[in-house]
């Protein structure tokens, strides 16, 4: 099930040009309602198509408020029960709230990099646009054989 947002809890990131959920959305699916005129909540953030959703728990998990929720998978969490993560500098915390009032907490490590520190380019040769048609100095050179026979004109 897609996520959804908590008006009560939601505060809209203090009006922020964007929200974090917004930020963080892969989908571009969470918008903020600033005047209300959509969800009647002004301020509050809200998923627009929530059949996009992809379900990658990115915006409950950056959510300041813990504001955003979803009805998580089945094989993880049993019908009825909550889960709400708490995410630290480098490890986040999910809390699972069952029926019957018991709760479990598995904490896991960030294993997240630091904002513009990956250089994908990294020890890769420039590009050289005139050889592109040259199936010998491909970007993946070295990565996998192919048979390029089947791309011969005949």
């Amino acid at each position: 099930m897609p996520t959804f947002v908590r008006t009560d809890k939601c505060d809209g990131c203090k009006g922020q040009d964007r929200t974090a959920c917004m930020y963080i959305c892969p989908h571009d699916l969470m918008m903020l309602d600033r005047d209300g005129s959509v969800t009647g909540h002004p301020m509050k953030a809200f998923n627009q198509e929530p059949e996009q959703c992809w379900e990658c728990y990115a915006c409950v998990k950056v959510c300041p408020h813990q504001a955003i929720e979803a009805r998580h998978y089945a094989d993880i969490v049993p019908m009825g029960a909550s889960v709400q993560p708490l995410r630290g500098d480098n490890s986040i915390i999910w809390t699972i709230r069952f029926r019957n009032g018991n709760m479990k907490r598995f904490k896991f490590p960030i294993r997240t990099t630091q904002e513009g520190s990956v250089q994908p380019y990294n020890n890769k040769p420039e590009a050289v646009f005139d050889e592109i048609g040259d199936h010998s100095t491909l970007f993946t050179k070295g990565t996998h054989s192919c048979d390029t026979s089947q791309f011969s004109a005949g």
